[in-house]
């Protein structure tokens, strides 16, 4: 398949159905870090609307705090053709356009063009309510266990 034929089948109707009605979002992003892609999930769990994310910088939704670190692994992983979370999600924070903090398990991808890394496709689900679900659970552990101790500690025994 020549690089024409290639581009010809990624704007057909069927490649842009899979892309908008892809249950995860899809974020592509070039070298500099300028998005180029966002589906329909991108806007559900971002936030922004397709046409005012296409052309921003990925700090869109990368928070604050954490874009340094970002944008070390996204110079990294460009220079070395490949990212430490290949084959693998990453549970992380970001942002949505409201400003609230929200949790999503993102998977990277290198795209290469004739042989030369041109961007980074990002799929992400949105899994807040899981995320807070299992920090209220781990909370709940560390009181009981606080508890026990509490009362092993005012018996005088020890805990087997």
């Amino acid at each position: 398949m020549t690089p024409h034929e290639t581009e010809a089948s990624l704007e057909s109707p069927e490649a842009r159905l899979l892309i908008e009605q892809s249950p995860d979002a899809m974020i592509y992003a070039d070298r500099e870090g300028v998005i180029r892609e966002w589906n329909a999930t991108a806007t559900r769990i971002f936030g922004h609307a397709r046409e005012a994310a296409i052309g921003q910088s990925l700090d869109l939704i990368v928070p604050e705090r954490y874009r340094e670190a970002h944008w070390r692994g996204y110079d990294r992983a460009l220079t070395e053709g490949r990212t430490k979370y290949a084959g693998q999600s990453m549970a992380t924070r970001s942002v949505h356009a409201d400003g609230r903090t929200i949790y999503v398990e993102l998977s990277f991808g290198m795209i290469e063009e004739a042989g030369a890394i041109v961007g980074v496709l990002a799929t992400a689900r949105d899994i807040t309510e899981r995320f807070q679900h299992e920090r209220d659970e781990r909370a709940r552990v560390r009181a009981l266990e606080e508890r026990v101790a509490a009362i092993d500690g005012g018996a005088g025994g020890t805990a087997p």
